[in-house]
């Protein structure tokens, strides 16, 4: 299995474990956070970058592959507001490999792992072109207007989702 932290910085030689935000997770133990493969591209865009992502899970049923995915080899989406667009085009990521030894499950539909030791990288990719790295993946990428609708809609689905950084999307589109 192999095991990634996502940055935009380019030289990170050792990850410390730092405490958690979230208020499910103890404040009191330090964590270096990991992501699998299978999820890796829910974190191949800019880090402040809202996006809605689901894929295809054990228990998703053929109505919601029919109607969320364009074509049958897709089993992954990205979803991406369209201002995102020119920072997605113009930022360089870095995917720091963790040997996964020491890293534990934190939640499988997320793709999320977590040490609680200090981390050397076994290795480095820089990726300057993260649209052809998504495509790369068979990852269908879509661009909307404003995610809100999408974020409702996909979690009352038998997909596998995970939101991120949805404090900077764009407010709700009120409907009248």
């Amino acid at each position: 299995m192999r095991l990634f932290h996502v940055s935009e910085e380019s030289n990170i030689e050792l990850f410390e474990p730092r405490i958690p935000t979230r208020v499910d997770l103890d404040p009191t133990k330090g964590l270096v956070w990991a992501i699998n493969e299978k999820c890796l591209p829910n974190f191949l865009t800019p880090r402040n970058c809202p996006r809605v992502c689901f894929h295809v899970g054990a228990n998703t049923s053929e109505t919601d592959k029919r109607r969320y995915f364009s074509s049958e080899s897709c089993v992954h989406v990205v979803v991406i507001e369209n201002k995102w667009f020119e920072a997605m085009k113009n930022t360089t990521l870095y995917l720091y490999e963790f040997d996964s030894t020491e890293f534990s499950l934190l939640d499988e539909n997320a793709g999320y792992f977590t040490s609680a030791k200090k981390q050397i990288p076994i290795n480095k990719i820089e990726t300057t072109d993260l649209f052809q790295e998504q495509f790369r993946r068979n990852v269908e990428l879509r661009l909307v207007d404003n995610l809100w609708d999408i974020f409702n809609e996909i979690q009352n689905t038998t997909l596998n989702w995970s939101m991120c950084r949805m404090g900077f999307a764009q407010p709700k589109l009120e409907t009248h």
